[in-house]
């Protein structure tokens, strides 16, 4: 089981580091691209694990591949709300 979890986090990883390279991360650090690629894929793989009924092990290759399914749906929500969130009107105002 444990082992299953290892390749998870392997496989989000592996993600995380690809989108930070690919992505312009406008500031953000490369570390949290990974870190989330990572939990993602942990929620991922969870998340088909428990649909499915199945163990989690190495050579479940579905679960791998939802593992990095969770891996860049994360990269793309966080992507999304801190690049494309609306700004605060009054935040950008000038006062003399």
């Amino acid at each position: 089981m444990l082992i299953g979890i290892v390749s998870w986090v392997v496989v989000g990883l592996i993600i995380g580091f690809i989108a930070s390279k690919l992505v312009d991360l406008k500031g953000d650090d490369p570390k949290l691209g990974i870190a989330l690629g990572a939990a993602g894929a942990i929620a991922g793989g969870w998340l088909y694990s428990a649909i499915s009924g199945n163990a989690v092990y190495v050579s479940n290759m579905r679960a791998l591949i939802f593992a990095a399914i969770g891996a860049v749906t994360a990269l793309l929500a966080w992507h999304l709300i801190r690049h494309n969130a609306a700004p605060i009107p009054y935040l950008n105002k000038r006062y003399h």
